[in-house]
């Protein structure tokens, strides 16, 4: 059976992210703007601050995240066996 996504709040998207040493550097309306610098290179990922974020927003923010953190950090936390 191929894994599922897991529902998760913007809240819970955050404190993931935060975990791998982003910090919360802009906020405005429902929306956060997470980021880090590594090597010299500004990393960015936008989270909505809803109660329960879509299957395909999380999905998305999943893809757009993996280079920066790599699959095998981040599928356990977004995805269930």
């Amino acid at each position: 059976m191929p894994n599922r996504i897991r529902s998760l709040s913007g809240d819970d998207i955050i404190s993931i992210f935060q975990k791998f040493g982003f910090t919360l550097s802009f906020s405005k309306g429902s929306h956060c703007k997470l980021s880090r610098v590594i090597n010299g290179e500004k990393q960015v990922i936008v989270v909505p601050r809803h109660p329960s974020v879509a299957k395909g927003t999380i999905k998305s923010i999943y893809r757009k995240s993996t280079p920066y953190l790599g699959v095998e950090k981040l599928k356990p936390l977004f995805y269930m066996d």
